[in-house]
C-alpha cells in the first residue's frame, strides 16, 4: 500500500496548500491537491547540501570515515539528505587517503560524493585555508583522485589564476567531476576563462573572492552572469549581510542559487575551541572564525537554519525550497535522482512544523529515527 504524508507541499512550480505526496517504496509516485488537509505540516524536498566540512562534534576533513558517517548522520537529523563530504587543502597524502577511506561511504550512499575545496587556491585569498598547503592545480593529483575514488570525488573548488588551472577545469569537467571558483583573485576576464573551460559553480560567493570594483568587476559578477554557473550562498547572517543575499539570490534567480552549510565541526555543539585543517579554530556566540587572525572558519550552520534565515530575509518558500535542495541537486549532477517532490524521483522529505523546525525526515522512503 502507497504511503501519503498530507499538508503543504512545495513543489518546483509552487506550493499546494491543501497537498500530498505518495510514495512506493523509496520512490514519489504522486503529488497531487488532497482538499481534505487542513493546516498540515510543510512538505519539502530532502535538503542538499553540497558543501560542508563537518557537524555535531565530527569533521569530514581528517578523512576518517567513522567521523564522516557521524557527521553525515547529525546532518540527516536536520533535513539534509544528500551532501558533499568537503575537505579543505591538505597535503595530497590526506587527500588520497581520504578519497579511500570515502569511496564506500559513497558506494552505500551515506554520502553523495567527496568535495575538494583546495588546495588549489589563492593564497591572497585563502581565507580559513591553511596557506602551507596551497598550490598549483596538478592534473596528475586529480586524476589519480577521480581514479581511485571511482566516481566518488564529485566536486574541486580551484583559482583560475593559478598556473594551470584551466587544464584542471578541462581534466575535472572530462571525467564527470564538477569544477568551482573560489577562493580566487582572478579578475573578471579569467573567471570567465573558466567559466568557458567547463567550470559551473561559484564557491560560496563573495567569501573569499576579490570584491566587485566598477572598472574590475571580478569573479563575482563573472558567476552572477554566467547563465550556467549555481552560486553557492551561506544564509548566516555572518558570511553575508541580508540584503546582499537578497540582491544575489535575485540577480541569479533562485534556480542558479545555491544555500550551503560550509559547517565545521562545531555546528550543533556549544561555543568553545576546534579544529579546521590544521588550524585552531574559536566559536563564540556561534560563529567559527581562526584563532590566528579571526577569518571567518567555516560555519555551525545546518540546512534548515539556512532555509529559515532565507525566508526571514524575504525569499519566497518556493525560491527557497529550490536553493535547499533542487538547485544544489542539479549542480552536482543529480536533479534526474533527487532534489524535488516530483513523480519518479527519490523519496526524501522533510516536514516542517509553521515555525520551519524539523519534524520528521524521510531518506529513501523510510523515516529516520
Amino acid at each position: 500500500m502507497a504511503l501519503r504524508v498530507n499538508g503543504k507541499v512545495v513543489t518546483p512550480t509552487g506550493v499546494i496548500r491543501q497537498g500530498c505526496v505518495e510514495l512506493d517504496g523509496d520512490r514519489i509516485s504522486a503529488v497531487a491537491e488532497y482538499p481534505s488537509v487542513r493546516d498540515g505540516h510543510w512538505i519539502l524536498p530532502g535538503f542538499v547540501d553540497i558543501h560542508t566540512h563537518g557537524g555535531g562534534g565530527h569533521t569530514f576533513t581528517t578523512g576518517d570515515a567513522e567521523q564522516a558517517r557521524a557527521a553525515a548522520g547529525f546532518h540527516l537529523r536536520h533535513g539534509t539528505t544528500t551532501l558533499l563530504a568537503s575537505l579543505v587543502s591538505s597535503p595530497f597524502a590526506l587527500m588520497r587517503d581520504a578519497t579511500a577511506a570515502y569511496a564506500p561511504l559513497v558506494r552505500e550512499g551515506v554520502l553523495a560524493g567527496i568535495h575538494f575545496e583546495g588546495p588549489y587556491l589563492s593564497a591572497a585569498r585563502c581565507g580559513a585555508q591553511n596557506p602551507e598547503f596551497l598550490r598549483d592545480p596538478s592534473t596528475d593529483e586529480l586524476a589519480e583522485l577521480i581514479e581511485l575514488g571511482d566516481g566518488a570525488v564529485r566536486m574541486v573548488t580551484l583559482a583560475p589564476e593559478r598556473d594551470g588551472a584551466l587544464e584542471a577545469v578541462k581534466l575535472l569537467t572530462g571525467r564527470g567531476v564538477v569544477a568551482a571558483v573560489g577562493h580566487t583573485d582572478a579578475t573578471y576576464d579569467q573567471t570567465r576563462a573558466a567559466v568557458a573551460a567547463g567550470a559551473s559553480v561559484g564557491t560560496h560567493l563573495f567569501n573569499g573572492m576579490r570584491p566587485v570594483h566598477h572598472r574590475e568587476p571580478g569573479p563575482v559578477v563573472a558567476l552572477l552572469s554566467a547563465p550556467n554557473v549555481v552560486c553557492e550562498l551561506v544564509a548566516d547572517g555572518v558570511h553575508l549581510h541580508d540584503g546582499m543575499l537578497a540582491f544575489a539570490s535575485t540577480t541569479a534567480g533562485p534556480d542558479r542559487t545555491a544555500l550551503i552549510t560550509d559547517a565545521m565541526a562545531a555546528a550543533g555543539m556549544p561555543d568553545g575551541e576546534y579544529e579546521l585543517g590544521g588550524q585552531a579554530v574559536s566559536v563564540a556566540d556561534g560563529m567559527a572564525r581562526l584563532a590566528r587572525d579571526g577569518a571567518i572558519a567555516g560555519s555551525t550552520l545546518t540546512m534548515d537554519a539556512a532555509l529559515r534565515h532565507a525566508v526571514d530575509a524575504g525569499i519566497p518558500m518556493a525560491d527557497a525550497t529550490r536553493m535547499v535542495a533542487t538547485t544544489p541537486a542539479r549542480a552536482i549532477g543529480l536533479g534526474d535522482r533527487l532534489g524535488a517532490l516530483q513523480i519518479g524521483l527519490r523519496a526524501d522529505l522533510v516536514v516542517l512544523d509553521d515555525d520551519l523546525n524539523v519534524v520528521r525526515v524521510m531518506r529513501g522512503g523510510s523515516w529516520v529515527e
